[in-house]
Parts: C-alpha cells; sequence; structure tokens
C-alpha cells in the first residue's frame, strides 16, 4: 500500500516452530491495512569478525541491511536465553551497526517483543535488547510491552496465535508502534 508504514520484523529465532518468528507473522496478519510487516529471519548471518568486515560485508549481511535500510521501523521478536537475548540476534545487531552511526539502524525507531515458554515471558531479554538499541540510538517504543509467556498454550501446532487476550495486546502494540514512528517523522 502506497503511503504504508514499513517495518521490519526481526526474528531473534533460528527454530523452525519459532513462537517468536510465530508472534511476527501474527503481528503481520493483525496489522492494519496502513501498515506491512516484513519478516526477516538470519539463518544465514555469518559471525560478526572485524577482519572479515575490513575485506566488505558478506553478501548475506549486504542484503540484510539493503532489507532494513529503507524501512520505517524495526520490530524485534526475541526469545530469552539465559537470561539475555539469543546470539544469533546480537550478532546480526552486531552486523548491522556498522559503520558505526552510519548503518542501516542508527536512529531507526524500534520496538520489542518476545514470545518464550517459560511463565516470565523475555522481560530480561528485552531489557538487554534495549541495551544494544540504545546503543544504536534506535528511539524506542516505549509504553507497549508484549511479553508472551507460556507460549505454547498460546499458539496452535501450524505456530497460527489463538489466545485473544495476546492478539489485543499485540495488535494495539503494533498500532502504538505506527504512531510512534509517525510522531518521530514531524
Amino acid at each position: 500500500m502506497k503511503g504504508a508504514t514499513r517495518i521490519a520484523g526481526v526474528s531473534g529465532s533460528l527454530r523452525k516452530g519459532s513462537y517468536n518468528t510465530a508472534a511476527l507473522r501474527a503481528a503481520a496478519n493483525l496489522a492494519p491495512e496502513d501498515i506491512e510487516i516484513d519478516i526477516i529471519t538470519l539463518e544465514d548471518i555469518p559471525l560478526f569478525n572485524e577482519d572479515v568486515e575490513a575485506k566488505g560485508f558478506p553478501d548475506p549481511v549486504v542484503r540484510l541491511h539493503e532489507t532494513i535500510r529503507p524501512v520505517d521501523g524495526v520490530l524485534f521478536s526475541t526469545p530469552e536465553y539465559n537470561y539475555s537475548i539469543p546470539g544469533v540476534l546480537k550478532n546480526a545487531i552486531d552486523w548491522l551497526s556498522r559503520p558505526e552511526r552510519k548503518s542501516s539502524i542508527y536512529k531507526k525507531p524500534a520496538a520489542i517483543m518476545g514470545a518464550t515458554p517459560s511463565m516470565i515471558g523475555t522481560a530480561r531479554a528485552q531489557a538487554h535488547l534495549r541495551q544494544v538499541a540504545y546503543y544504536n540510538a534506535m528511539p524506542l517504543l516505549a509504553s507497549s510491552e508484549v511479553l508472551i509467556f507460556r507460549a505454547g498454550e498460546k499458539f496452535d501446532d501450524d505456530g497460527r496465535l489463538q489466545d485473544e487476550e495476546t492478539k489485543k495486546f499485540l495488535a494495539d502494540m503494533i498500532i502504538d508502534f505506527r504512531d510512534w514512528i509517525r510522531r518521530l517523522r514531524t
């Protein structure tokens, strides 16, 4: 849709049946017509290495930058591993943060959500992700948190979000994020 708010939904999970990728699909399905969410997974992103960077970004990293650069905002969906974000997500952000202060994510509006089978949700991982986003000067949507706990009970076997309360939180957050992005533009 012309004039739509474009959001890159970045899944921090590589798992085939990822609740976080499923949560991004649910967000895309729940979004109003004036919001486009493109889901990005990180399977082919190599480990960050400054020696490799000095020779030029690998093709998967170039494609990742090219996907992120034109969008209006980034929606991260992260699992929680060992009280923090998964290495694959941090690694992708390390690549996306280059070159420093000129990167495709620098000052790009962001929102964070997460899904996990645990009872706590992804609060600790989201707190760490906020620190990483802060370093990249990414203005964060502060008022709407989506912490999908006991995700196995909220998604069906095909990865479709079934829980109505979670759908409402997610739909509200997407609209809040769109509005936040628009406010930042003016």
